[in-house]
This record gives C-alpha cells, structure tokens and sequence, in this order.
C-alpha cells in the first residue's frame, strides 16, 4: 500500500465546521435509552450542539423550536462497525442493482444505465458500465453469465459487483479487453466458474474479480468525493453517527478511498466520526515492511482515523469459498479457501498489535473463525503478551464451532455481528443450508451464545451488500426472521437475543470497538450524537420492530437529517 503525499497529516485538529449551525432545540415526550439503559425521564435539551439537559428537569430557558417524540425512542446515534460507505455511496451513483427484484428487474435496470450512460463521442471499449448489488439466489447456483449481459451490450464492457462484493458478473467484452480466456490461469484464492469445455463463464469470485476489475479506470477524485456524500447521506438517514469503514485500500475495482476521506475531513464535508481499516493485501510477503508502511498511513487524532487494520481471511458459503473445517456437503465439496497461513497471521497480528493498530478480521467459516482466534491467542501467549487495550474483533462470524464461542470472551475479542444475515431468507435456504449440513446450519450467526459468554458485542450492516438501517438489523436479531420474506420460520430462535443486547451492540458496543468518546452514549455535556425513532420498538410486538423508521439524526451537535416536521 503507497501513502499518498497529498493526503492531510496525521492530525487535524481544527477542520472546518459545517455550514450548518450547532443545534438549539428541546425534545420531550421521549423514551431514552442512554446506550446502557432507559433513563428515567423524557425530556432532553441541547444548546449549541451540547446535551445541556437529561431525564425530567425542564431547561432553565426553554427553546423557540421543540420536538415532540410522541413517545419514540431517543438513543445515540448508531454506531456501524462495519460499513463500505464511500463504495456503496459510489455504486448508488452509478449502476445500483440493490432495489431489483429478481432476474427481469435486475436486466431492466442494467438496460436502461447502458441507455443513460451511453456516448458517442467516447470508444465503446472504453466505456466500462459498473455497479453492483446483484443477488446470487437470481442464478441457477449463485452463477450469473455473460450472455445474459451480451444480449444487452456485445460492444460496451460490463463488470457489475455481486449485493456481498465477493463475486463479479461480466460480459464477453469485458473478458476480452481483460483477456481472459480458457488459457487464464486461476489467481491463488480466487474462482473461475468456467463451462464443460473449460471456457469463462463471466463470474468470477474473491481473487479472480482483480483479473477483469484491473482493467476499469480508476476513480477520479471528485468521484470518490461524490461517492462519500452520497454514502453519509444515506447513513445520516438511518440513524448512523460514527462508522467503521471496513475496506480503505484498493479492492475489487474499487480506488482506495484514504485521500476522500482526508479531503472531505479538511474541507469540512465530513460530518461523521470515521475509523478506517486499512487493507491487508493478500499477497504480502514482507510483513514487517508491510507494517511500517501502514504506519505511515496511521492517523489518530482527528475525525478521520486509521487505527484498524482489515484481513479477510475466507470468502462467503455461496461460493464455496469459506473455509471450513470439513468439506462442503454439496456435490462441489472442497474445505473453501484460506487466504493466509497460521504463520502469517501470528506474525501479521502480533506486528500489528505492537505497533498500535487494532486488528479486524472477516471470518465467515468456522476454520477462518478459529484461525483468527488461533493467531490472537498465540499473540497473548506470547512472550510481549497483547495490549491491554486492543481493540480486536471477528466481523461475521457465519459459522462458529461451538467450542470457540467462548474463546471470544476469554481473549477479549469483539464478535461484531451483521445481524440481517441471521435468517431463513432465499439465498440461506438456496445456496447456504444446502452446502452446509445440518450440524453446520445449526452453528450459524451464534448471537445468544456469545452475549451468554461474556463477549463484547458490536453490530454493523456490512452496506452495500445490505441495507444499512440498523432497525432491521435489529428485527433479524431479536427474531431470527427477515421482515421481508413471507417465510417466518426462524434460523435457530436459541441464539436470537433482546432488543435491549441488540441495541447496546449498536450503540455503545460498537463506539468502543472504535475508540469513541463522542458516540455510544448520551451525556450531559457531551457533544449530541443522536438519532430518534418515529416509536419505540422496545415495546412493540417484536415482531414490528421493523417498521421503525428513523426521524431525526443530530451528528456532532448538528442536524443532518430531520423528518419530524
């Protein structure tokens, strides 16, 4: 990973405030939870961006404009521990699929970008469609191919993203600008899906994306401007405050967003409070100069952090490309694919915590799962021992051998859950139960089982490849069902957990994943990073907790989106 000259330094202590004034405002009639617990009290009052009042007393000067929450529920701002925002802000600009259901909308709306996006004046073969967002469980066996796009363009290259980001579904001129034929060989920790004769298909999965994605034009830099806007806009209308981005580092086609995110903080774009985890590449083989080049993008005092470090240790079940303990039981079998060895994480992780940096690690099988905790207890055994302080954790945690669930605790590793995963919907029961097993499917997303050992709790939506509103992240985990599917038969009710647990992983649990002073709870004398519900879940048939819709989102003192009047 290169540093970039022109980034900002490594502290900005004095970015540019927002054009928006800190608020001055009354909220009454509120339930508050404080990101602990409900508080006694409904009111709260803010004065020059600061919580001025808290619980039942009314302000000594009453505020010209005052919300009634009519009951809703007032918390701090969530909290997303791990998100892609300037990538999902990026693909909701250019050809996003997310909103297509099924095959026929998904080749509809793809129709109609190529229609939009089309200029003479530019060679064809140089103006590259992108996007992403579409679902597996639309193709026979997750796979979809290229003469579904070349009947819509033979002449334009396509590359669209899969909704999980670990799959890429291209047409022949995309294959062929890349070169990509029966000849190619297959990248280490990458997939091919190729046909009898051994010809590319068009989907390539993890590894194998880089092979046609080297070939896109990088972003610009308004582009990553633009796509990080547009990101924390959407986020802003969720309810989120402060998030962990979960990839800064050229990925899958994707420019690293470092220089955005360091642009938009000086200019003072940047509203949200922001970790970066800086990517790990797969290919490392000198770890210490690894490090010491991730040192010189290490920033730790400002808005914009860099304190985390992200491995993707496997892939996803749907393409067989998570690594397991025991084979797949599907007909494709095969142990899915780990992409470092257990000498390099000791050695990765044990550098990285000496040298400050908290380390971040996708695991979706339960062989990835073990090795990450494998790699920190070696780090804690070893003889420097780990911080005291770190901040680790395992971000999905899909399939869990039951006797690592209390490994978790006893390291003092944070399992942060993406809790809309958690159910019975179309592409589990299509593409995951079936390679499974029925053991396996009962090791799944272990939520209960984690909260009954003692491990800190954080929750994120992973967005773009689901929705980032943390309420139906949070109907999924206390029911086990998604709030969309007409099946409600839920994925092992034993690990569902309360909406309080849930809310506190949202909030508080993920504030301290990243270090946060300013988020995860409400203060008296705290700057206010709030959002408050149009009711409150708490009480509501759980079944119901997902139509809560979010109303206002105050980030640092300032409203930046209000739906109340």
């Amino acid at each position: 990973m290169t540093p970039d000259p022109s980034a900002a330094p490594e502290t900005a202590a004095s970015s540019p405030r927002p054009s928006s004034p800190p608020a001055d405002l009354d909220i009454v009639d509120a339930v508050i939870f404080d990101g602990a617990e409900v508080v006694v009290g409904t009111r709260l009052s803010i004065r020059d961006g600061v919580v001025t009042t808290l619980g039942s007393l009314a302000p000594a000067t009453p505020e010209t404009r005052t919300i009634s929450a009519a009951g809703g529920l007032l918390t701090p701002g969530f909290v997303d521990a791990h998100v892609h925002t300037v990538f999902g802000g990026l693909e909701s600009l250019g050809c996003d699929l997310t909103g297509a259901d099924g095959l026929e909308a998904t080749l509809a709306l793809i129709r109609e970008h190529l229609a939009a996006t089309d200029d003479t004046a530019v060679d064809p073969a140089e103006n590259w469609l992108t996007g992403g967002g579409w679902a597996m469980a639309d193709f026979p066996g997750g796979v979809p191919t290229a003469d579904l796009l070349d009947e819509l363009s033979r002449e334009r290259p396509i590359l669209l993203l899969s909704a999980d980001h670990h799959s890429a579904w291209g047409n022949t001129k995309a294959m062929e600008v890349a070169g990509l034929d029966a000849q190619t060989p297959t990248p280490e920790g990458g997939v091919i899906e190729k046909d009898a004769d051994g010809r590319p298909v068009g989907c390539l999965h993890e590894s194998a994306m880089d092979l046609v994605s080297a070939h896109i034009p990088a972003a610009s830099d308004e582009d990553l401007r633009a796509g990080l806007l547009a990101g924390q806009a959407h986020l802003a209308e969720v309810g989120v405050t402060a998030w962990m981005d979960a990839i800064v580092g050229d990925y899958g086609g994707h420019r690293s967003n470092f220089t955005g995110y360091t642009r938009a903080e000086a200019t003072g774009e940047l509203t949200a409070e922001v970790v970066g985890s800086l990517w790990w590449p797969r290919e490392v083989e000198d770890i210490d100069a690894e490090v010491a080049c991730l040192l010189t993008l290490k920033r730790t005092d400002s808005g914009f952090r860099t304190t985390s470090v992200k491995f993707m240790l496997d892939g996803i079940v749907e393409s067989r490309t998570a690594a397991m303990s025991s084979e797949y039981t599907c007909a494709c079998g095969g142990f899915g694919t780990n992409y470092f060895t257990e000498d390099h994480l000791q050695r990765a992780f044990a550098a990285l915590d000496a040298a400050g940096f908290d380390i971040h690690c996708h695991a979706i099988g339960d062989a990835a799962v073990t090795a990450a905790l494998d790699a920190f207890a070696a780090v804690s055994a070893s003889p420097a021992g780990m911080r005291d302080d770190a901040r680790h954790h395992i971000a999905h945690v899909q399939v869990v051998d039951p006797t690592d669930i209390p490994r978790f605790a006893q390291l003092g590793i944070t399992a942060n859950l993406q809790a809309l995963w958690a159910c019975r919907d179309e592409q589990m029961v299509d593409l995951n139960i079936p390679c499974l097993g029925e053991e396996r499917t009962g090791w799944q997303y272990p939520f209960a089982g984690f909260a009954e050992a003692g491990t800190h709790l954080a929750m994120g939506s992973d967005w773009p490849v689901s929705t980032p509103d943390p309420w139906q992240a949070i109907h999924v985990a206390v029911n086990r069902w998604h709030p969309e599917n007409a099946d409600r038969t839920p994925l092992d009710p034993a690990q569902a957990i309360d909406i309080t647990t849930a809310l506190r992983g949202y909030t508080s649990g993920s504030a301290h994943l990243l270090r946060s002073e300013a988020n995860g709870r409400i203060r008296l004398g705290g700057r206010a990073n709030l959002a408050l519900a149009d009711r409150n879940p708490i009480t509501l048939d759980p079944s119901r907790i997902a139509e809560t819709r979010n109303a206002l989102t105050i980030t640092d003192g300032i409203v930046v989106h209000d739906s109340t009047s």
